[in-house]
C-alpha cells in the first residue's frame, strides 16, 4: 500500500471466536472508544463506518503510541511517564463495534484505559506484539499514508460487507 512496505488494514479475520471474545469484554452499553491511531482520521472512519462519530480530545497517562514495524498504523503500549493523545469516539453502535473489531489486527486486545478527565475507563485497542522504538506521528501518517490507507479501508469495508451478508 505505501512505501517502505507498510501494511494497511489487517483485513477481515476469519477467526470469529476471537472476534466474539474481544467484544465480550465490553460493557453492553459501551459506546466510546479511545482512538489514538488511524481511527482518529475522518476519512478512515467514513470509509469504515459510513460516518464520522462525535469525538472529544483524550489523553491516556502512562501510555505511548508506538510505531509498528512494517505497518502504517500504530500500537498503544504501556510506558510510565508518557502521555498518549487521541480522540474519544462517542455514540458507537453495536454494528460500529463489529466493524471496528473485525478491522483491527489480531495482535490488539480490547482493554479499558484511563483517559484524563473521564470518570470511567474507556475501551481501546492495546498492542500486544513487538513495537518500534520510535513513536507514531499522526502528521506523518496524514502526509505519507492517509490517501492510500483510506483507499485500502474502502476495499476492506466492501469485502467485509460481502462476507457478512
Amino acid at each position: 500500500m505505501t512505501e517502505g512496505g507498510a501494511r494497511g488494514p489487517a483485513g477481515p479475520r476469519g477467526d470469529t471466536a476471537a472476534l466474539a471474545g474481544r467484544l465480550s469484554s465490553l460493557a453492553p452499553q459501551a459506546d466510546t472508544l479511545f482512538a489514538y491511531g488511524t481511527l482518529q482520521f475522518g476519512p478512515v472512519l467514513e470509509e469504515l463506518l459510513g460516518r464520522v462519530p462525535e469525538a472529544d480530545l483524550g489523553v491516556a497517562r502512562d501510555r505511548r503510541v508506538a510505531a509498528l514495524p512494517k505497518r502504517a498504523y500504530p500500537g498503544l503500549v504501556a510506558e510510565p511517564g508518557r502521555m498518549a493523545s487521541g480522540l474519544v469516539l462517542q455514540g458507537l453502535t453495536p454494528a460500529d463495534w463489529e466493524i471496528i473489531d473485525a478491522f483491527e489486527d489480531a495482535q490488539y486486545e480490547l482493554r479499558p484505559v484511563r483517559v484524563i478527565g473521564r470518570e470511567e475507563p474507556v475501551p481501546t485497542y492495546v498492542w500486544t506484539d513487538v513495537v518500534a522504538e520510535r513513536d507514531w506521528h499522526p502528521e506523518e501518517f496524514a502526509a505519507d499514508h492517509l490517501h492510500g490507507y483510506t483507499t485500502l479501508c474502502a476495499r476492506w469495508r466492501a469485502e467485509f460487507g460481502r462476507r457478512t451478508r
